[in-house]
């Protein structure tokens, strides 16, 4: 059993900085591709960034391409998203997969996190 732990969310003003980590437990964290995806209540889940698993290819969506970085630290088993110059509208909550494949599609990825909520102010 794979579980995916994320943390590091919060309240933050605009132009400020988060970084959100995930913790991966229960498999070979290395033999994974990992990815970032964000969710507004009632809005379909987005895709934000994904790195592959020897963390020598990343990808982002275009609303996040210059602002978050993503990485890995396979010796930790911890994957991160490095979010800077927040704005209003990257509130959502955030959520880390685990998968065989590297992808911007979910359906790519076997195991998620719970969520954690982001919340950019005005």
């Amino acid at each position: 059993q794979v579980q995916l732990v994320e943390s590091g969310g919060g309240l933050v003003q605009a132009g400020g900085s988060l970084r959100l980590s995930c913790a991966v437990s229960g498999r070979t964290f290395s033999s994974y591709a990992m990815g970032w995806f964000r969710q507004i209540p009632g809005k379909e889940r987005e895709f934000a960034a994904a790195i592959a698993w020897s963390g020598g290819s990343t990808y982002y969506a275009d609303s996040v391409k210059g602002r978050f970085t993503i990485s890995r630290d396979n010796a930790k088993n911890t994957a991160y998203l490095q979010m800077n110059s927040l704005k209003p509208e990257d509130t959502a909550v955030y959520y880390c997969a685990a998968g065989a494949q590297y992808s911007d599609s979910g359906w790519a990825y076997d195991y998620w996190g719970q969520g954690t909520q982001v919340t950019v102010s005005s």
